[in-house]
Parts: C-alpha cells; sequence; structure tokens
C-alpha cells in the first residue's frame, strides 16, 4: 500500500497571526498580544518564581534572556534562598523579596498549576501588577481569582518568547544570532 497525495491525510497550514495562536474561546482571562507587548513595554520588575540553578532549565534561560533585555530581574525559590544566581540574591518567597526592598511588578511562575493559587495570593499582597504563568501552565480559577483582585494575568505563554517575538529575538535556538542562513544549521 502506498502513499497517495491527498489520501487520507490530514495537511496542516501553520498561520501563526495572533488570532490563531490565541484562543479566545479558552483563553478569555489572558491579554491579547497588544496587551502582551504593552505589559512588557510598561513593567521592568519581573519575579522569576521556580528559579532553577540549572542553566538547561526554561526558568534559568528566561531569567539570563530577561536579564540580558534589561529586566530587574528577582529570583524566587526556597530552595536556593540566599544562595546568588546570576549575580541576584534568591528569596524564599515574594514577600521576603518585597520585604528586602524588591520592587515586583510581573510574576513570571514557572511551577505546576496546582501549585500556583499561593503563589498568586502571595502576588498580590505584594502589590505585583501582572501573575505570568509560563508556556503549559494553566489555571483558570487562579486566573479569575488574579483578575478580580484587579491584576493582570496571563497564561500558557513563554514570556522570553513573548519578548522575543515582538523585539526581534526570535530564532530556533531561542536567540537571535544575527546570522542569516538559507540553511537551517
Amino acid at each position: 500500500m502506498g502513499f497517495k497525495p491527498g489520501v487520507g491525510v490530514k495537511f496542516w497550514a501553520f498561520d501563526f497571526s495572533a488570532s490563531f495562536a490565541y484562543d479566545y474561546g479558552m483563553n478569555k482571562q489572558s491579554p491579547d498580544m497588544y496587551d502582551r507587548l504593552n505589559l512588557l513595554q510598561q513593567y521592568r520588575h519581573i519575579a522569576i518564581v521556580g528559579i532553577s540553578d540549572d542553566q538547561y532549565r526554561p526558568s534559568h534561560f528566561v531569567a539570563i534572556y530577561l536579564q540580558a533585555e534589561g529586566y530587574d530581574i528577582i529570583l524566587v525559590n526556597p530552595n536556593y534562598a540566599g544562595q546568588k544566581l546570576l549575580g541576584k540574591r534568591v528569596y524564599a518567597s515574594l514577600t521576603e523579596a518585597k520585604e528586602a526592598g524588591e520592587q515586583i511588578e510581573i510574576v513570571d511562575v514557572f511551577r505546576k498549576a496546582e501549585d500556583i493559587p499561593p503563589i498568586a495570593e502571595e502576588a498580590i499582597k505584594v502589590g505585583a501588577q501582572v501573575v505570568w504563568l509560563q508556556l503549559g501552565i494553566r489555571n483558570d480559577d487562579v486566573g479569575k481569582k488574579i483578575t478580580e483582585a484587579g491584576l493582570t494575568f496571563v497564561q500558557d505563554r513563554c514570556i522570553k518568547m513573548e519578548h522575543a517575538r515582538f523585539f526581534g529575538g526570535l530564532h530556533t535556538v531561542g536567540l537571535n544570532t544575527g546570522v542569516v542562513l538559507s540553511k537551517k544549521l
């Protein structure tokens, strides 16, 4: 039995426009792409909850990227509290960071969906403006609570990828290499 084009095979055309990538039906609480762009332009102090010291973990890579882009990163992970990562002190909690004088505008969360509620409550208490759940993390109940408290809620979006998309740093390896090739390396 050989391959017959168009028979029993669905061909997908990928549309990377905002209307396709943003599912209005499932993600009503999340801001649209223009709002996300505005958030990244307006706020410069980002707490990264769940930072890892493993340079290959997404939280570590996102922290490096945001720091390189001029954002003030506030690192939060009780497992590394008191240590330094990327030249910054790691705090046990958002409250500890706030009490130490850190300004927290966006709380970028790298934790499982079921771990989000206490982090969201703490984000409200410390006066954050945005709670941002990373790619693959969704919690609609928390989203409702966050928006009712007057904060902006973003879920299932990578803050690094969003920034790179808006500001020209997106590349297949996650960095803007500045090299233009017709062939993938």
